[in-house]
């Protein structure tokens, strides 16, 4: 017996040996694969902060490229006034949208104007020409490009789109936006695991590793030096591996965690701690050799029940330890997934007050175009407004020559033409606050034959005094879901244009129908004007286009109405009619139940 127990000794040692090592590799494995996924997850994190930033501002150089003075200016290059106008315009831009720098290029790469024109290391004046977004926008599409600037020394991403002029087939010109990325650094700093953010020819442009920057991940080809040679995407500077550094700078380069993110095919990319998963397997490799001896000590105590009580003992000690820092780490793995879930609740919280902004900034921009119309109807409504009170005063004069003669029913005559003359500038009065009220987007039964004739009602005087023979045919009385001040807003902005547009026309008429086809709501308004050009259509229901004289529109009234009649789950649409003239026609779903709607809201415009 007693040489058997050297063999079983040797036996029980491989035993314990082979259980650690597995411990050891299955815990390595584990821990390897949980933290490749945290770090999985952080990326996406951070990955959707990045592409927001980006995408927040890919509409801006679009949108700025149909202000009207930017092809104006591409066209009159010499015209002082208007370069500077459009200079202070981009100033006030970019310091609103907080980006980096907006600039205007003609056709062969020279930045007429820019944001920074009055600082010392201003766009104007520089060719731009070499820039890949450059080229890209001049053909037509969507250019962007991260670099460093050549004129200001500071790296940003670049969005640019054409510049394009009516009748024109090609790009006149690229507007660009300039955004930095440097606040991302700054956040990335923080975390313990290095993080970097690589073009699609590995080079790290972005890192929380300062001495990373403008290294590549791995040798660059020929091809790729020559393409940033050419660009001078990162000005001209030799792009070093980053296993060139010192070992010291590349510390934590090895084994990481990927993910593509934005339209360049970037790589953005965690590099986890290592240590954390020797830590990890070791833990679990001295549980494993702790549970392996405890049980071992176990079975030897009921074979030495006598003599080992006290080894009994310290085993269950040391148990209860094993226990309680296997209740440690849960309670510390449940806290980093309460401030994880807390951290997604604050974004959260941003993102809906970002939607709250944009819905009260899209409100306010319906408000104005309301306030504008009404400064245009100003006139008339005045002019509607001084015959009542011309008849009034004359009428009192009467009554008061008629009381002093004694002849009372006389008297009573003009009293009674003076309330009929005051309830009619109550009419139009009331019409007039009632359209300038500001709308609480509450969702009600609107009866669409009463808004047609208080929108017609107001605009009566205007298409009057002008001579334009105006007719309102109610076939059908028809209700609607939505709001009445945005519906009215809508029908006045429609019968607006159509006055504006049969100015100077040989036969001027304006003919509005009310009625109901299936389970729509149909407002037609048909004008005698030359009606719609085939270079103006495409562009009617854009922001800031429009036909009219400058000082007489901002071209945003068809733009509000389309979007309101569309949050009103209807659509706005306009063509030339059969007869002459244009035809605009505004379907609306008719109302089916009333308590269906009630205390409702209506879709943001």
């Amino acid at each position: 017996m007693f040489s058997k127990r050297p063999a079983l000794l040797v036996l029980a040692a491989i035993s314990v040996l082979a259980v650690v090592i597995a411990a050891w590799l299955v815990a390595a494995h584990r821990a390897r694969a949980d933290i490749h996924a945290a770090g999985d997850r952080q990326l996406q994190i951070i990955a959707l902060d990045l592409e927001s930033v980006l995408e927040k501002f890919e509409t801006l150089p679009f949108t700025l490229a149909n202000h009207p003075d930017v092809p104006n200016a591409i066209e009159r290059p010499d015209d002082g006034a208007l370069i500077q106008r459009l200079n202070e315009t981009l100033q006030t831009i970019q310091r609103h949208a907080k980006v980096s720098a907006i600039y205007i290029m003609d056709r062969h790469g020279n930045t007429l104007a820019s944001s920074n024109w009055d600082m010392p290391l201003s766009f104007v004046g520089k060719n731009f020409a070499y820039r890949p977004y450059f080229r890209d926008a001049m053909e037509g599409r969507a250019g962007r490009f991260y670099g460093i600037g050549s004129t200001t020394s500071e790296p940003g991403y670049f969005i640019a789109q054409p510049v394009h002029v009516p009748g024109a087939t090609e790009p006149v010109g690229v507007i660009a936006v300039k955004i930095s990325l440097s606040e991302f650094e700054e956040t990335w700093r923080r975390s313990e695991d290095p993080i970097a953010l690589a073009d699609s020819s590995g080079v790290v442009f972005l890192s929380s590793r300062t001495t990373w920057r403008y290294h590549s991940m791995r040798p660059l080809a020929d091809k790729a030096r020559e393409y940033l040679g050419g660009t001078l995407q990162y000005a001209g500077l030799n792009i070093e591996p980053i296993s060139s550094l010192p070992k010291a700078e590349q510390a934590g380069f090895g084994e990481y965690v990927a993910r593509p993110v934005g339209r360049l095919d970037w790589q953005l990319m965690l590099f986890p701690s290592q240590a954390r998963v020797q830590r990890s397997a070791a833990l679990a490799a001295l549980t494993a050799a702790l549970l392996v001896t405890v049980a071992g000590i176990s079975w030897w105590a009921l074979h030495q029940r006598r003599r080992r009580m006290e080894e009994r003992l310290a085993s269950r000690q040391a148990l209860q330890r094993a226990a309680e820092e296997l209740d440690r780490n849960i309670a510390q793995r449940t806290r980093e997934l309460l401030d994880a879930n807390q951290r997604l609740e604050s974004k959260y919280a941003k993102l809906k007050e970002a939607e709250q902004l944009l819905r009260t900034t899209q409100n306010e921009l319906v408000q104005a175009g309301k306030l504008a119309m009404l400064g245009q109807m100003a006139a008339g409504v005045t002019h509607e407004l001084n015959q009542p009170l011309a008849a009034i005063r004359a009428f009192a004069d009467n009554a008061v020559t008629f009381l002093a003669r004694g002849q009372g029913d006389r008297a009573g005559e003009n009293l009674a033409q003076i309330s009929a003359a005051s309830a009619r500038m109550g009419a139009i009065i009331g019409q007039l606050k009632g359209f300038a009220r500001k709308s609480h987007e509450t969702v009600a039964v609107v009866d669409l034959a009463q808004a047609v004739q208080a929108s017609a009602l107001l605009l009566e005087g205007d298409y009057r005094r002008q001579g334009v023979e105006f007719s309102v045919d109610i076939r059908e009385a028809v209700q609607i879901v939505g709001d009445t001040v945005r519906t009215e807003q809508v029908l006045i902005n429609l019968l607006r244009n159509a006055l504006d547009a049969v100015e100077g026309a040989p036969v001027r008429k304006v003919d509005v129908v009310l009625e109901r086809e299936g389970n729509e709501a149909v407002v037609r308004i048909v004008d005698s004007g030359p009606g719609i050009t085939d270079q103006v259509a495409p562009h009617l229901f854009e922001p800031f286009f429009t036909t009219k004289a400058s000082g007489k529109g901002l071209g945003l009234g068809l733009a509000i109405s389309s979007s309101i009649v569309q949050a009103m789950n209807g659509q706005l649409t306009a063509r030339n009619h059969a007869g002459g003239g244009a035809e605009f026609v505004v379907r609306l779903p008719a109302a089916a139940e009333i308590s269906n709607v009630e205390g409702g809201k209506l879709a943001s415009a």
